[in-house]
């Protein structure tokens, strides 16, 4: 398992590596070598290749690494929490808080830093609140904190509707159900340093409290009878993934599935164990977000949004994922 771990690690280096020469324009592996290094005949290199792959494809290939690393790891953290294979990184209003600033932000200001702005911050705000309603008597529970995350989530929902309702049909309505549906197509190192910062701090935050993860998956009490302050740390690890997920979607829309399926996937590689499981869910799910990404781009002559692709594949595999582990990774 060990050397399996580590083959794992490199997958997303492979998959970056290997998304610079696939796409609708042809480039080689020579030529990708050769901008990339600077080494060997560059007489038939042009500046389009220079651009295509430092200025398009590399940043992209980055960013979606990133995404999907994120959403996977605070996926695999709250399942560990919570202690429910059904969790992932929305289920405490994070999406939906996102979806509803990004929305709002279209129609007041149009600008792209806006949106990124006032998706993030709603998306915190989605959570505070979830936490919030999550507690009576100065006690919370996982089972509240959920209820919270879904309360929250219907009352962001219901905003968005509304927001489509009132919003311009011919400019604003498309722009929110396109960013809705989740793409990578405004990736740019900007758009990488504006998101890569609280994806970082999330991600980072996780892999510091792995094996914590571990002692809270037993549950509060037993937790608390190690020595462990319960509800410090699950609220830490919540604003961990939060951070890490409000960054993600933030910059780059609404992307199911990641979450939710990829964890599953590190639990029949390297079991349960959080301090392999949680690391292993990041590159999985940047390897998997990055392989979607190539897809939507080379599948059709446009550019299919990568909620469509994530559901098609993830709601499928996820059946087959249940059929042949029989939930056995859980026990």
């Amino acid at each position: 398992m060990l050397k399996r771990k580590y083959i794992l690690y490199t997958l997303p280096v492979i998959g970056l590596f290997a998304a610079l020469f696939i796409g609708r324009y042809p480039i080689n592996f020579h030529e990708v070598f050769t901008v990339l290094t600077g080494i060997g005949n560059q007489s038939g290199i042009t500046n389009n290749d220079y651009s295509l792959i430092w200025d398009i494809r590399m940043p992209r290939a980055i960013l979606s690494i990133l995404v999907g690393g994120s959403l996977g790891i605070s996926g695999a953290a709250l399942q560990g929490l919570f202690r429910n294979p059904l969790v992932d990184s929305g289920i405490l209003g994070v999406s939906s808080g996102a979806g509803f600033g990004a929305a709002l932000a279209i129609i007041l200001f149009s600008s792209t830093f806006s949106i990124y702005l006032s998706a993030f911050l709603f998306s915190m705000l989605a959570v505070f609140v979830s936490v919030r309603v999550g507690k009576i008597k100065s006690q919370s529970t996982t089972i509240l904190l959920v209820l919270g995350g879904v309360i929250v989530s219907s009352i962001f929902s219901s905003m968005i509707s509304l927001l489509k309702y009132v919003a311009d049909p011919y400019n604003e309505l498309p722009s929110i159900v396109f960013w809705m549906m989740g793409s990578l197509s405004n990736a740019s190192y900007r758009e990488i340093m504006i998101s890569g910062a609280p994806m970082l701090v999330g991600v980072s935050g996780l892999l510091l409290m792995k094996w914590r993860i571990n002692v809270l998956s037993m549950g509060e009490i037993e937790a608390q009878s190690l020595g462990l302050n319960a509800k410090f740390f699950q609220l830490l690890i919540i604003l961990c993934t939060s951070l890490a997920t409000a960054g993600a979607v933030a910059v780059c829309g609404i992307i199911s599935w990641i979450g939710l399926v990829i964890p599953h996937i590190g639990r029949m590689i390297v079991g349960n164990n959080n301090k392999d499981l949680l690391p292993v869910s990041f590159a999985l799910g940047g390897v998997m977000l990055l392989l979607i990404d190539v897809i939507g781009r080379v599948i059709t002559g446009g550019e299919l949004p990568l909620n469509i692709l994530t559901a098609l594949i993830g709601g499928p595999f996820y059946i087959y994922l249940l059929k042949k582990t029989k939930a056995g990774v859980w026990s």
